[in-house]
């Protein structure tokens, strides 16, 4: 099975419901989820936690979802993962009531710039929702994961000038609809 590709083995398990295909594409990308994890997190426990946490919520959530690209929706989850993570740490850091904290200067301002910062996060995160499949996955390979138009195209399948527009008028869209969310606000 370690010759099949992500495709072979994501028809095995949908086919036959056995999880050894499973396994051995979440062990075909464990090293790429630490690396995300340790990244996004900064420590090694936390990073192996996180790994850990992402194969089980890929195990549960597989069956709900009709994943093309395993890799990109792996790396999706682990990035989801760590920010959420982060935006919960930096919860617990900020102090309930501000008088008990020391003033800085600009103190005012962390809160509204965080504030700020998950507001673009999860519109984006929306935006990429509307995206066209095609769209997404490209942006996501070519962005996220930075890889070049060839390596989009080895991914994908698609053409050159495929993948060329997908990226291009995905980022469009991308742009389009934050422009209107923000014009909204």
């Amino acid at each position: 099975m370690d010759r099949w590709t992500d495709r072979q083995l994501m028809e095995a398990y949908r086919q036959t419901g056995d999880r050894v295909p499973l396994g051995t594409l979440l062990e075909r990308y464990t090293l790429l989820l630490y690396g995300v994890a340790l990244k996004y997190l900064k420590e090694e426990d936390e990073a192996r936690d996180a790994v850990q946490q992402v194969f089980l919520k890929a195990l549960t959530e597989l069956d709900k979802y009709q994943v093309e690209y395993p890799k990109s929706w792996l790396y999706a989850i682990m990035r989801n993962h760590c920010l959420m993570r982060l935006r919960d740490n930096s919860a617990q850091r900020v102090p309930l009531d501000e008088s008990m904290s020391p003033p800085t200067e600009n103190s005012s301002d962390e809160p509204d710039a965080l504030r700020s910062k998950e507001l673009q996060l999860s519109q984006l995160e929306e935006a990429m929702g509307k995206l066209s499949p095609e769209q997404k996955c490209c942006i996501q390979l070519f962005y996220l994961e930075r890889k070049s138009y060839q390596q989009v195209c080895a991914c994908t399948g698609f053409e050159y000038g495929e993948v060329k527009s997908h990226i291009q008028n995905g980022r469009r869209n991308l742009k389009l609809y934050l422009e209107r969310k923000s014009s909204e606000i």
